[in-house]
This record gives C-alpha cells, structure tokens and sequence, in this order.
C-alpha cells in the first residue's frame, strides 16, 4: 500500500508541474496576444492617420481646381474682359489665385483682378497680368 501512496504522491507533484507549466505558458501567450493586438490597433491608427491626411490633401487640391474653375469661368463670362489670354493658377497650400497673361488695358487688368477675389473668398490674389496692346 505505501507503494500506492507513493506513485499517487509523484503523480500529483508531477500533475502540479504540469499544471503549473501550463499556466505559466498560457500567461506568456496571453501576454503575446495583448503586444500583437497593441501592434496591430497602433499600425491601424497610423494607417487611419495617413489616410486621412491623404484625403485631406485630395479635398484641398479638388477645392483649389475648384477655385481655378470658377475664377476663369467668371472672366470668361464677363463680357468687358479679353480672357482669352489670362491664365489662372490656384495653390491650395498658401491660398492664391495668380492670374498671369496679357489684357488689351490697364482696366481689363483691373476688371479680372477684381472678378478674381469675387469668385476666390478666402484666396489671397496675384495679378501678374501685363496690358499688351495689340
């Protein structure tokens, strides 16, 4: 009987081990999975960020081709203006409209820069129109 005893006694000390072993690992891989998820919502954010960033930048750019659009569609429009040769350029970045080209005279020049700051609120404008009379 005390040989019973006695494997009963190695294979409880040996279950324990086991069992503590066990436990100590599944602490270690609960550990692992907590740095992979952190890993993976940190590469997720920084994603997130860039595209948002991204976006950002492409609304900026489709306002400021916007802005182009509108300003020459009104010197086209206005009737007491040659804009045939008036080229217009948006940066989105600094917020300018520069107008750049030739007018027929000095009030054609002031007429689109005029019509210029009408159409671009919130745009600084650049008049680097020349008069060239033909």
């Amino acid at each position: 009987m005390k040989a019973g005893k006695a494997w009963f006694g190695t294979l409880g000390a040996v279950t324990l081990a086991l069992v503590t072993y066990a436990c100590e690992n599944t602490g270690k891989a609960k550990e692992e999975t907590r740095e992979a998820a952190n890993a993976t919502a940190d590469a997720a954010g920084r994603a997130a960020d860039k595209a948002g960033t991204a976006a950002g930048e492409a609304g900026d750019a489709m306002h400021a081709g916007k802005q182009t659009f509108d300003v020459k569609a009104a010197l086209t429009a206005d009737t007491t203006i040659d804009a045939s040769h008036i080229d217009v350029d948006t940066n989105g970045d600094t917020k300018t409209v520069t107008l750049r080209g030739t007018v027929p005279t000095a009030a054609q020049k002031e007429a689109a820069e005029r019509v210029a700051r009408e159409k671009a609120e919130g745009y600084a404008v650049v008049n680097n129109l020349t008069v060239a009379v033909k």
